[in-house]
């Protein structure tokens, strides 16, 4: 609309203003509607509506001025809410205020708007609005034109409100003469394709930010785009997941090679890693000396196996995103009984996978596919021998059990992602500890078949450790004399002289 500038009482159109419509015809993706107004006071307002199949709206004025004295109007929009809505509450995803100014992103959220003061940004490009998570409604001024954007939330004690708006310049019209402004409004879903689309087709400035992809841009929407790809060709996200998963790997694969081989290494490296404990049991700092030198000697790096993990981080985190944040992927099926690969896997094994008709609460709904994805991580931390630190051995022990109920809750594309890696790496972390020679050691990890003793230099290990046990013995034995020495030499300095106890002791 249009406002007047201080202390006008022109009459301008408002939302109870009663237009007529040019036509008969109903407002559709191939008829504009054109709405006109005369204010009775020399300005007639002209306003053309067009809107496409997926709801943007494109709004042209025009403003013709029949009176005998220039006029100033401000032309406006705003997108108000009213009511704190729901939210869902997530950290990584972004619901409330939202506009692109000066050519940066502004996130306010709902709680923020109400307690801070309203924030203003003059610009010349860019667009704001109010978002969900899936739907948004955005308007977008003519871009090029100064204007000042305003975010802003009031709380009346009965009434929360909430509101973006932009003002532009002054619109001078003089007599005899007619102003013309444009702007678009858009209200409905975040679908990529469509939000990049009118990025482009409008030239809107990154309203491809209007979806919440966060700080790992870089990646998640790179990642949405492969995943969008392969749906295309097989029809199933799910799927997409799978084959974007081994393209990951395959990508990945000299990394994670080169930390496998390192691992194989250091399972040769067991037996003299072994001899080096036990010759240097009593004194840790050599023992950590003689361990480098060993590494620096083999060319072996202990931190290798960390690698793979630390790959998988972001990509995890950038899948989550996506799954998250986007309206393709809800209610997007997978196989069998997973219907909406953005939900948590709906089974639970406390009701045994719905053979017990009983709803388990919240924190009991641990589903198939969790238990999948717990049981493959377990293997595979059973490829690799057991740490030498017990309390390590323990969180070991217990990272499978905890992983299978922290992703329980985690969308279900996220939880099949992450099996199946497991089951790649597993794959590839044996067909290189086959290459390189080295046993492994599932079955004997597993409690299956017995270890097997080292191979290398058996009598060598064995005398190394006769010999630590010996110091260890040799040196309880000096404990223990010294502690008897110390005892004997307290009980003859408290013991009395000669006679004493007699002359104390009662007849």
């Amino acid at each position: 609309g249009f406002v007047g500038s201080g202390g006008s009482d022109m009459t301008l159109p408002t939302g109870d203003t009663v237009w007529t419509a040019e036509g008969q015809g109903t407002l559709t993706p191939n008829s504009p509607v054109t709405l006109t107004y005369d204010n009775g006071a020399g300005l007639k307002f002209t306003r053309t509506i067009s809107i496409d199949d997926k709801y943007m709206f494109t709004v042209d004025d025009k403003v013709t001025n029949t009176g005998p004295s220039a006029v100033t109007l401000y032309p406006y929009g705003l997108v108000s809410r009213h009511e704190l809505p729901h939210v869902q509450g997530f950290y990584i995803l972004h619901e409330g205020l939202i506009g692109v100014v000066d050519d940066g992103l502004e996130e306010i959220s709902y709680s923020s708007a109400l307690e801070d003061e309203p924030a203003t940004f003059k610009s010349q490009s860019g667009w704001l609005g109010i978002t969900d998570k899936y739907w948004a409604t955005v308007v977008v001024p003519e871009q090029g034109k100064p204007f000042e954007a305003k975010f802003a939330g009031s709380d009346t004690g009965d009434r929360q409100r909430f509101q973006t708006d932009y003002l532009m310049g002054p619109l001078s019209v003089a007599p005899g003469e007619t102003a013309e402004v444009s702007g678009q409004v858009f209200a409905g879903a975040k679908e990529v394709n469509v939000v990049d689309g009118y990025a482009a087709a409008y030239e809107i400035p990154k309203f491809d930010l209007l979806i919440d992809w966060g700080w790992f841009y870089f990646l998640t929407k790179p990642m949405f785009y492969a995943l969008d790809y392969f749906y295309r060709l097989v029809g199933n996200f799910g799927v997409s997941i799978l084959i974007v998963t081994v393209l990951i790997k395959l990508v990945f694969f000299p990394l994670a090679n080169k930390s496998y081989v390192s691992m194989s290494r250091m399972k040769k490296l067991a037996p003299e890693m072994q001899k080096i404990k036990e010759r240097y049991s009593d004194d840790r700092m050599r023992q950590q000396q003689a361990m480098m030198e060993l590494y620096k000697t083999e060319k072996v790096n202990p931190a290798a196996g960390c690698l793979p993990i630390l790959v998988q981080i972001p990509v995890f985190f950038a899948l989550y995103k996506v799954l998250f944040v986007t309206i393709e992927m809800r209610h997007a099926p997978f196989f069998g009984w997973i219907q909406d690969l953005s939900a948590p896997d709906p089974t639970s094994v406390f009701n045994l996978f719905g053979l017990i008709p009983w709803d388990p609460p919240a924190f009991l709904m641990i589903g198939a596919w969790p238990l999948i994805m717990g049981l493959t991580m377990w293997f595979q931390m059973k490829l690799n021998p057991a740490p030498p630190d017990p309390i390590q051995q323990k969180i070991f022990t217990w990272m499978p059990v905890i992983f299978t109920y922290l992703l329980a809750s985690f969308p279900a594309g996220l939880v099949i992602y992450w099996a199946w890696n497991n089951t790649l790496s597993i794959l590839q972390q044996s067909l290189i500890m086959w290459r390189q020679g080295v046993d492994i050691p599932l079955l004997e990890n597993l409690g299956i078949r017995p270890p097997k003793e080292p191979a290398d230099a058996p009598e060598e290990v064995k005398s190394a450790k006769q010999e630590a046990e010996q110091k260890r013995s040799a040196k309880a034995s000096r404990r223990a004399s010294r502690a008897a020495k110390q005892k004997g030499a307290e009980k003859e300095a408290v013991k009395p002289p000669e006679g004493e106890a007699d002359q104390d002791r009662p007849a």
